[in-house]
């Protein structure tokens, strides 16, 4: 316990309680970051391949474009180590490809009047936007890792994720409605998506500016603490976070069979407006980070493993419930599932980084992880094509695609799952009484309180701060 100070010394100098204050306005202005950096894709990002639609792009073109900006993304992820060492510090990485990411609106909205190769002129620039974007994510994942206590990191992330799914959410249908307030002919459409995309670009800088204010603990990486990639590789199936990499990486796979296809199913198969297609996946939006604070409470409590079980048996059946109707009320209620399950797959899938892997190797492990997931992605998204223009057995062409994404997400959670085990002390518990209090505690939660991070009592920030 500290000693008491004595009068002529200001609360502020003492270090400890400096750093303790400074810890607790960084995650307040982490919080702040994500709603801007959500808002960027809300009103940027998610709309790519609807602007991709518009510049006539094709099946194998969405493919491209969903897919490999990602992959490339995550293999500048091999320099993350080396990017912190030259810039000095993970803050100054983080800001400076946070600003980068965020610039690459500009060329992306001027593509238009490229010509004939504009779609891929739009693939180069949304492989930068990537890139940029993918850069950071070890440093910040080390980073927050430094300033989140532990044992509250699921109830953290979980609220922290409720306010940046509103600002998705919101942005996301606030795009849909401008896009559709520009009608369907290509020029005046056209301005719908710079006038978007120019929100994307406001919202990334303002996320920089509040990245910029947070602190950053003391961080270095010993040389005897790095491993290679292929070390990583040779070890990944005999090491608990090595199992979860290839897990994660063979769900996403899966995932992307299907991912890419949705928009243009939507948008050219049945002919929705654009604000009828926000409006179907601000669905999932909204139920995702809603639900996640709940998730999040039960990943400190019963640990990430059996919410990331319980999340990973529940998805397969997904996409293959869009092959059933097309009927608005039906298609809403898949995704208001879809956002349910994701929810806690995705926090679970977070927190169990965290869990797995030292402080000292966190930015490196995820690196890996997301060089992995990059390549899944694009072999799934490229898989889906190949099926896409074989067009076999459904009417649509894309039917085919949703089903195996759903087989193979279920093969992946059967293989990999019993091989995964909790790193923590936690409660045990079922799966059907671990569903049900999930589900119970969703009506319960304080919304409006939970969505505004400031009013939070001082106690439970100290807590979080740790």
């Amino acid at each position: 316990m500290q000693p008491d100070l004595p009068p002529s010394t200001p609360l502020q100098d003492h270090p400890d309680r400096r750093t303790d204050e400074r810890t607790r306005k960084s995650l307040r202005y982490s919080v702040i970051d994500g709603a801007f950096s959500a808002s960027m894709i809300g009103f940027g990002e998610s709309f790519f391949v609807p602007y991709a639609l518009l510049l006539k792009a094709n099946a194998f073109q969405v493919a491209v474009l969903s897919a490999l900006p990602q992959a490339l993304g995550s293999l500048i992820q091999f320099f993350s180590t080396a990017l912190i060492r030259l810039l000095g510090s993970r803050k100054r990485l983080v800001v400076t490809a946070a600003l980068l990411q965020g610039a690459m609106y500009i060329p992306v909205a001027f593509v238009f009047f490229f010509g004939a190769f504009r779609v891929w002129h739009l693939i180069l620039f949304t492989c930068l936007y990537w890139a940029f974007g993918t850069v950071l994510s070890p440093a910040w994942n080390s980073w927050m890792g430094d300033l989140v206590n532990e044992h509250r990191r699921g109830q953290y992330f979980g609220r922290r994720s409720k306010i940046t799914g509103m600002s998705t959410f919101l942005s996301f249908l606030a795009a849909g409605y401008i896009l559709q307030a520009f009608g369907r002919e290509d020029r005046v459409q056209y301005l719908g998506f710079a006038v978007i995309f120019g929100l994307a670009f406001a919202s990334r800088m303002a996320s920089a500016f509040y990245l910029s204010r947070k602190y950053e603990p003391s961080y270095a990486v010993p040389a005897d603490e790095e491993f290679t990639f292929i070390q990583f590789l040779r070890e990944a199936a005999h090491r608990n976070y090595g199992r979860f990499v290839l897990y994660l990486g063979l769900m996403n796979l899966s995932v992307f069979v299907a991912a890419p296809f949705f928009t243009p199913y939507l948008l050219k198969d049945l002919q929705f407006s654009y604000l009828t297609f926000a409006v179907i996946h601000a669905a999932a939006i909204i139920v995702k980070f809603l639900s996640m604070p709940v998730w999040g409470m039960a990943v400190d409590r019963f640990g990430t493993r059996r919410v990331l079980s319980l999340a990973g048996f529940l998805m397969p059946v997904v996409p293959v419930l869009w092959l059933f109707s097309h009927d608005l009320a039906y298609l809403i209620a898949i995704q208001v599932y879809s956002g349910f399950i994701w929810g806690g797959f995705e926090i679970a899938a977070f927190n169990f980084i965290f869990d797995s892997t030292s402080v000292r190797k966190r930015a490196t492990c995820v690196a890996y992880y997301n060089v992995i997931n990059g390549m899944a992605l694009l072999i799934g998204a490229l898989l889906g094509s190949a099926i896409v223009r074989a067009h076999v057995l459904f009417l649509s062409p894309y039917f085919m695609a949703f089903l195996v994404s759903g087989i193979l997400r279920g093969a992946a959670t059967v293989i990999f799952i019993p091989l995964l085990h909790e790193v923590r002390t936690v409660e045990p518990i079922g799966y059907p009484r671990l569903f049900f209090k999930i589900i119970s505690n969703m009506p319960t939660m304080g919304l409006v309180y939970g969505l505004i991070p400031f009013r939070k009592k001082e106690k439970e920030e100290k807590a979080t701060a740790g």
